[in-house]
């Protein structure tokens, strides 16, 4: 099992940043030089947040369509074009998918990569 794998079954998102951001401040105010060990887990750190916020973002992105936000306003939100937040949902859709497929746990199955298409809709919908 890699570092970034280990670190992402230790931690949650919130004990995640909480370990990051006391490696970082010690590193950046270089109080007590960090070891090899330390920064490899402080990289492992950043790629598991990225991974994880990555994750609720979608899971967002859900909840904004399922209470009625349109991809205008969604990819407004984000910072990106209605296409581009589309694009990316829809991606993360595939990506479940191809997740359950992989490992038959993990993922959407068919009825809920279904069901996650549907209220993604398409990309100029409301």
């Amino acid at each position: 099992m890699s570092l970034v794998d280990s670190v992402e079954k230790e931690f949650t998102l919130q004990t995640a940043v909480t370990r990051y951001d006391e490696l970082r401040m010690r590193d950046a105010l270089a109080l007590q030089p960090l070891s090899a060990d330390d920064a490899l887990q402080m990289l492992a750190l950043g790629e598991v947040i990225a991974r994880k916020a990555g994750y609720g973002r979608q899971l967002s992105v859900r909840s904004a369509r399922a209470a009625g936000a349109s991809w205008a306003q969604i990819g407004a939100a984000l910072g990106m074009s209605k296409q581009s937040a589309w694009e990316s949902h829809a991606r993360w859709i595939s990506e479940q998918a191809e997740q359950h497929r992989r490992t038959g746990l993990e993922g959407f199955d068919a009825e809920q990569e279904a069901a996650a298409r549907d209220l993604a809709g398409g990309s100029d919908e409301a």
